[in-house]
């Protein structure tokens, strides 16, 4: 049976699927349909922790569905812009994982994750797909997938 990992930029995804559908990400659907596919050996979504209810119930939704998830604190600089950017996290946590699986699915359409996805396909035979929306995720980041995935209607609520 394939091995899958699945790692999940969350600010990524919640901001370009409300920007282009005005919809929140179906996480649940997503999980049955890379199932089908293989076993998941590994599961991370990586977040920002605000400390809001909402944000709360919706981890605690993601960790019954077989996420670990991840998070960093969110920070407000001085000049009023934030900061919480798990791009570094993620890489790290793909560069290990990698190695033991069939497919690492990353959900994201940030281009800075490209390098990342030649490395592993290139250096240990990994098919690398990708899920994110279509308009909004960078081109380099879809050509260096083995598969991209657009989300549309299907993985929306």
């Amino acid at each position: 049976m394939k091995k899958i990992a699945i790692f999940v930029d969350v600010q990524n995804i919640y901001y370009t699927t409300r920007q282009a559908y005005g919809r929140q990400f179906n996480y649940r659907k997503l999980w049955e349909r890379i199932s089908q596919q293989g076993e998941i050996v590994s599961a991370t979504a990586y977040a920002i922790h605000r400390g809001d209810d909402k944000q709360h119930k919706f981890q605690s939704a993601l960790k019954h569905m077989g996420f670990t998830v991840k998070l960093k604190p969110f920070i407000q600089r001085s000049d009023g812009s934030a900061k919480g950017d798990w791009d570094v996290g993620i890489a790290i946590d793909v560069m290990d994982v990698a190695k033991g699986v069939d497919s690492v699915i990353l959900l994201s359409g940030d281009g800075d994750f490209d390098l990342l996805l030649d490395k592993i396909c290139t250096e240990y035979g990994v098919n690398a797909e990708v899920y994110g929306v279509p308009s909004l995720t960078a081109n380099s980041l879809v050509e260096a997938a083995s598969v991209f995935h657009p989300i549309d209607d299907a993985l929306l609520l």
